[in-house]
């Protein structure tokens, strides 16, 4: 095995990410355009809440899958149970979501509770393709990831976009946002039936596996899911305390939900990197294995760099280009580019964490990482409460940030006694060139982005500034291969 297939493997889920994330900027503007403020804070709000419940509903399942299914031994009977396992805990944690958004007092009479019913079909075809794609990760297939994850985003953004071409604008007609949010969960099983569809051809699913295989994959995931669940609390959580504790929080998550959808793309990036390597760490501590991790370090740091600089250097012109001009701050009040801007620091130090939750787990040294997460978890919810009711989404991000930069401290050093890395001193110089170039390359042409064709132009031209100063930084060495079989 080699790094270039591990770089392969990252190279169409960030192809999947960017492409989506391209499409995604029309769904955010086209949902921006066609309801008001407060029918996209309902609809930002119900996809945040469900959130929790998503990744409770994970239960660790992902993780525990990619390392069961690589190994190669009753492939068909570790899938179909991890199938039947995930689709068990979906309908328990999402039916729990569902009753309790029905039963919140501070919700009775608005459009929230219909909006969360709806929006979690979304969750449950999306979770269930996503243990197909364990299929995908082990086999080096991802490019089926980027077919239907892409197939999915093109059907929304056109039935969506549909609407606008009706001449749709600015409707406070909820039955628009109940229809946004339905054809959001068809595209979610349109993502399943493409994914099933494809992954038939490299692995089928036994779907009577022996109980001792369900009872062996819920006790190796339990530990996963328990970290995630403290995870998605102190990442999550926030806009449904939002929407708890703030009488105006339609427009504090309309605000808030669209920086948290631009700052999931810096979450998920390094997450997808780190289950490409998942299967190859062994915890042999041998010197290639250690170069793979330090390798891998170095790319989770400058693609979390990458996300801080453009978030918090370019969040006005980002934000204009996805909304409108209505998004924005002003003197007066803060907007989706105060949330983005104050979102820069977590994005970067989310990556770190993530690095150290899959090397901890991956050595089964758990009780330490579900600790700090829990700590982390605590300290959010009491930060939270003490602010949100204050500062809105203001409190939420600097409640993000400190527990963020806690958790770094807390869970690198764990991470680095649990399976050391070796970092060459020439690729960190060569990281500190990059940064700099970068941030000149940003600084100079933040003054051009005035209009949206202008920001467009902007962010291709970066784009193909970073390939160039990649090169110049010599990055195609972290692609080269550490060891091969």
């Amino acid at each position: 095995m080699s790094t270039r297939q591990i770089a392969l493997s990252t190279f169409w889920q960030l192809a999947s990410q960017i492409t989506m994330a391209a499409l995604s900027i029309l769904v955010v503007k086209f949902v921006a355009l066609a309801l008001t403020k407060e029918l996209v804070g309902y609809h930002n709000s119900a996809y945040g809440y469900l959130q929790v419940f998503g990744i409770l509903a994970d239960f660790g399942l992902y993780a525990v899958a990619v390392k069961e299914v690589s190994r190669g031994e009753r492939r068909d009977e570790i899938l179909g149970a991890f199938i039947i396992l995930r689709t068990g805990i979906l309908a328990l944690s999402l039916g729990a979501a569902i009753l309790f958004a029905w039963l919140m007092p501070m919700w009775r009479g608005t459009p929230l509770p219909t909006a969360i019913t709806i929006a979690a079909f979304v969750p449950f075809f999306t979770l269930l393709a996503g243990i197909l794609r364990t299929v995908f990760q082990v086999t080096y297939t991802m490019h089926w990831v980027f077919v239907a994850e892409v197939s999915q985003r093109i059907f929304t953004v056109s039935a969506i976009g549909a609407f606008i071409v009706m001449g749709y604008r600015q409707s406070n007609d909820p039955r628009l946002l109940y229809a946004f949010l339905a054809i959001g969960g068809m595209g979610a099983l349109m993502l399943l039936s493409i994914s099933l569809l494809a992954a038939r051809r490299f692995l089928r699913a036994n779907l009577r596996p022996p109980a001792a295989i369900l009872r062996m994959l819920l006790r190796k995931s339990a530990p996963f899911g328990l970290a995630f669940f403290c995870m998605a609390l102190y990442r999550y959580f926030d806009t449904t305390l939002i929407a708890m504790l703030r009488n105006d929080f339609e427009l504090q998550n309309a605000y808030y939900g669209i920086a948290l959808r631009m700052a999931e793309v810096g979450y998920l990036i390094p997450t997808f990197l780190l289950n490409s390597t998942l299967p190859m760490i062994t915890g042999t501590g041998d010197r290639t294995e250690k170069l793979l991790l330090g390798k891998t370090f170095m790319i989770v740091i400058l693609l979390g760099i990458m996300a801080l600089l453009f978030s918090a250097m370019w969040a006005r012109p980002l934000v204009q280009l996805l909304t409108t001009a209505s998004y924005l701050s002003t003197s007066v009040r803060p907007g989706a580019d105060t949330a983005l801007r104050f979102l820069a620091v977590p994005i970067f130090l989310n990556g770190i964490v993530v690095y150290c939750f899959y090397v901890l787990l991956s050595q089964h040294a758990w009780r330490g990482l579900v600790a700090a997460l829990l700590l982390g978890a605590v300290l959010s919810l009491g930060l939270n409460v003490a602010l949100i009711p204050r500062f809105g989404f203001q409190g939420a991000t600097t409640t993000l940030t400190i527990v963020h930069v806690l958790l770094v401290f807390a869970l690198l050093p764990q991470a680095r006694r649990a399976m050391p890395m070796l970092l060459e001193r020439k690729l960190a110089l060569r990281g500190c060139l990059f940064v700099i170039l970068l941030i000149a390359g940003l600084w100079t042409i933040k003054p051009l982005l005035v209009n949206d064709i202008a920001t467009v132009l902007g962010l291709v031209s970066m784009s193909a500034y970073i390939l160039v100063i990649g090169l110049i930084c010599r990055f195609q060495d972290l692609l080269l291969p550490v060891a091969d079989n």
